[in-house]
């Protein structure tokens, strides 16, 4: 049985909902640029949270979670565009941006937990 791991789980599933958000752009919208742009940036955030799990070195799992949070920050900036510009409806827009806001936090946790730890 897989072990629960909180910020993996919930990074994965918000990449599932970039990935449809992604979707729904480019098949509804015919919108390439910012569809790729947030399909980049939030299904990195959980890719390297991964990478940090099977880490092989605390400096390593360190180094990957900072670009997770990178990451995490880089899509914030996305959906808020998005969400400003109108091109996805308010509703999809602020249920994400407040999932993104979670894993910025638990990351930025995790981040102030590690540097304390190892510095």
């Amino acid at each position: 049985m897989k072990e629960k791991n909180v910020i993996r789980d919930k990074s994965y599933n918000f990449a599932l909902r970039i990935v449809k958000l992604n979707q729904m752009m480019v098949n509804d919208l015919k919108e390439y640029v910012l569809s790729k742009q947030i399909l980049k940036s939030g299904t990195s955030i959980g890719a390297n949270i991964e990478e940090a799990i099977g880490g092989q070195s605390n400096k390593d799992f360190r180094a990957k979670m900072f670009i997770s949070y990178k990451e995490a920050r880089e899509t914030h900036y996305w959906l808020r565009l998005l969400k400003d510009s109108n091109l996805i409806p308010p509703k999809i827009a602020e249920s994400l941006l407040d999932d993104c806001e979670e894993l910025k936090k638990i990351l930025g946790s995790i981040l102030v937990t590690l540097n304390k730890k190892y510095s």
